[in-house]
């Protein structure tokens, strides 16, 4: 695996050497990490959130990583 690096970037991203469509994604804020994976093969994302404090988690699979992050974050915090 190899970090996407910019100047004054900070990495939160891997992908695969030989593959970079293959990636993995972090986000985190105080309360929650999402941490997003890429299909291996296809277009599509699996998302995972995790509530920092409490660890519960949900998890969102489709086409769209900012719809997968939705997904997972409006799962994890429903009442």
């Amino acid at each position: 695996m190899a970090g996407d690096t910019a100047p004054g970037r900070i990495v939160r991203q891997l992908h695969e050497e030989e593959n970079p469509r293959h990636r993995l994604r972090v986000e985190h804020d105080g309360h929650t990490l999402l941490i997003h994976l890429s299909d291996e093969d296809r277009g599509g994302w699996t998302t995972f959130a995790v509530d920092r404090s409490s660890r519960s988690w949900a998890v969102a699979q489709g086409g769209r990583q900012t719809d997968t992050a939705r997904d997972a974050y409006e799962d994890l915090y429903k009442e």
